[in-house]
Formats: structure tokens, sequence, C-alpha cells
């Protein structure tokens, strides 16, 4: 399937979405001197502000495509989150924390799908990484190169600010109802929306982004990305309690500089129902306390949830879509931070028509036409709304 044909440069690009991905490839594009109107209902129920923040693709476990994609996504935040805090002015939270991965043997280590990028940690090590580590875990792995961004409190507030100092016109409490296509074809012309103010407009533009998050098959009917809800919670810690990021089965455990961790994360299928449950606060304490005892007595500070954007393969849906004009960039699962930065750079390149070598390979494994029943429908045919 062919690319499409990047639009004249002032032709007007819409991010349908305004979490974190519509974000940062808005600051990117705009960075190229293009036109950008980030369209978005409520920014702050984006995956963004709810995520942890791990960038850890060695930690996680990815594998085969996923994992070369986090490796250079990974490859590329410092500079990316550089030019952010250059145009905005503030701090992103970025830290080489490192992660400790536990477990339970040493055979459960040696079947680990990236064992073979971290330092192996017996007990004894295992403790000095991690002072007060259950005593269920035996061993572990130290995966240096990983580390933590405080999307939450940081960078999200950053990429806003950056997006305004470059020009980008952020339009917040709008929904967008359809999208509007033309031409033999059918080529994406624009979107019906409504506003803050309930009126009904139509928004004409020659390209979009649809970057939605879980949100983004309400749009595109047929679109494979469901809705995952995880509860989260944070807790106060005396500084320097946790050097490292700590991921443990079912449990991890985010440290930033200030003292407060991160706990994540329940994986629900329930749906857009955002309630946080007495089961889900039992059982991320459960983990806390066979993970790191010490951790069950420190403050609990805050409760949220938020909803992980997921596709059947768990890897994110990337690049031009079977309507022309209409690129995708959703699907992110768990790894959107960690993705971001990749994800911005493959899709200005494709929008601009400057897409290197290294993001198109990396692009192949991602396009939307790899499950049977996308390619099978396609979303030349999908009904918009």
């Amino acid at each position: 399937m062919a690319e499409p044909q990047a639009a004249p440069v002032h032709s007007p690009v819409l991010m349908l979405g305004g979490g974190l991905m519509g974000l940062a490839i808005a600051h990117q594009l705009a960075c190229r001197g293009r036109s950008v109107t980030v369209l978005s209902r409520d920014r702050h129920e984006a995956a963004g502000f709810a995520a942890a923040g791990m960038l850890a693709p060695h930690a996680e476990g990815l594998e085969g495509a996923l994992l070369a994609l986090g490796q250079e996504s990974l490859r590329r935040i410092p500079d990316w989150v550089g030019q952010v805090e250059a145009d905005s002015g503030l701090a992103c939270g970025l830290r080489n924390s490192g992660v400790v991965v536990p477990f339970r043997s040493s055979v459960e280590r040696e079947a680990f799908p990236t064992a073979r990028w971290g330092e192996g940690l017996d007990r004894a090590a295992l403790e000095r990484q991690v002072p007060g580590i259950g005593a269920g875990f035996r061993c572990g792995l130290l995966f240096a190169q990983d580390g933590q961004i405080d999307n939450r409190r940081r960078l999200m507030r950053a990429l806003e600010r950056a997006c305004i100092q470059r020009g980008v016109r952020l339009l917040e409490g709008v929904e967008v109802q359809g999208l509007l296509r033309g031409g033999v074809a059918g080529e994406f012309q624009g979107v019906t929306l409504t506003t803050a103010q309930g009126e009904r407009q139509i928004l004409a533009a020659g390209q979009a982004v649809l970057c939605g998050g879980a949100w983004s098959g309400l749009l595109l009917s047929g679109l494979p990305v469901e809705p995952l809800k995880g509860q989260m919670l944070s807790l106060q810690a005396p500084r320097e309690a946790l050097p490292r990021v700590v991921f443990g089965p079912g449990t991890y455990l985010v440290p930033r500089q200030d003292g407060l961790v991160v706990v994540g994360a329940t994986i629900e299928r329930c749906g857009f129902h955002r309630e946080l449950s007495p089961a889900g606060l039992r059982q991320l304490q459960r983990g806390i306390r066979e993970l790191l005892p010490a951790a069950s007595h420190w403050p609990l500070m805050e409760r949220w949830s938020g909803f992980r954007p997921c596709t059947p393969d768990a890897g994110p849906l990337l690049g031009a879509s079977g309507i022309p004009g209409l690129f995708l960039a959703t699907g992110h699962h768990r790894n959107g931070v960690l993705l971001a930065a990749i994800t911005a750079s493959i899709s200005t390149e494709l929008i601009c028509g400057t897409l290197d070598p290294v993001c198109a390979g990396l692009l192949q494994a991602f396009r939307w036409d790899r499950f049977r029943d996308c390619a099978d429908i396609g979303l030349s045919a999908m009904v918009c709304r």
C-alpha cells in the first residue's frame, strides 16, 4: 500500500486527540514549520496523565519488532526531551534511574526475553540495588539503560507549553463527531465536531493524525483498539529510600526524585468505567507487600485510573491508514510514554515526506493492515460518523 503524498506546507494538520501522542506529534510538526491544530475533548483523561512514565523496553521484556521500536525510541528520547525543554522552559523529569526486575528463581531469570541486555543479580546484589526487597525474590536483572520520566506532573505540561510556543492551536473541550471525505479515492478532507459551547462545526484540513488513544475506535468503527483500565496509586517515601525502579510480577514501583513513588497497575477489561474499586486497591497493596514490605507503611498520597489503548498483539498502529491523508498513532498499550519519541518521529516524517530508512523499516511491523479483520474490511470502507 503506497503512503499518501505529503500535503503542501500551508495545509493544516489536525491531531485527533490531545494526549501525549497528539502533543508530541504536533510539537514535532510545528518544529518543521507546519500549521497544526490539536482537537481534544479533555486532555486530562488521556493515558499520558495516568501512566507511570517507565522508559523500559528491556525491563518490560519486549520482543521482536516491538523491542526494536522501543530501543530506537529510548535512543531518541534524550534529544526529544531536550527539544521539549528548550521550547517550553520546563524540566520534564527525565531520569536514567535504571530498572530492576526481580525473580523468584534463576530459571525464571534465564527465561526472561531480554535477559541478555541486563546485568545478573544474585540475592545479595539484588538487596544492594533494592534494599528491603521481598524475601521471595532470590535473584534479578538490572537494566541500567532503562529509566523513567515524570509524565504526569512534568512532561505533559512541558509538551503543552512547547506546542504553544511553536504556534500550535489547541482546541480543548471539542468532540470530533466524524470524518469528512471526498474525491475519487475518498481522501480525508476534515472533520465535523461539537465545540465546548455545543455548536456543531466543520473544520477543513488536508491531513490528520488519529491519536485518540483508547477512544480511537469510537471514531473509526472496526479499528482494533480497546480500552484496558489500570488503577494506580502513589506513596510518599523518604527521599532516596528507593534508588531504582522496581518492575515486579504484576506490580511496579517508580520512584521520583522528590520521594514520590508511583505504584501500578491493575489490568481490567471493563470498557470506559473509570471508577476506583476496593478490589483494585487491595491488589496493589498486596503487590507492594510482596515486592517491598517497607513500602506498605509509606503514606498513600493519591489514587487514579487510566485507559491503555490495546490492540490484539499489544503493538501500536502507526503510519498511513486506508484513508488517504489520515495517519494513525494509537494502540500503544502500556508503552505509550516509551514510544512517544519514535511515534512523533515516524508520524512527522511521513507527513512531511521525509521518512528515513530506519523509521521506514520499523514502521512495517505496525501498519494497520497487519490484522486480518482490518485488511478484509479496509479502513477506506469503515463507517465514519
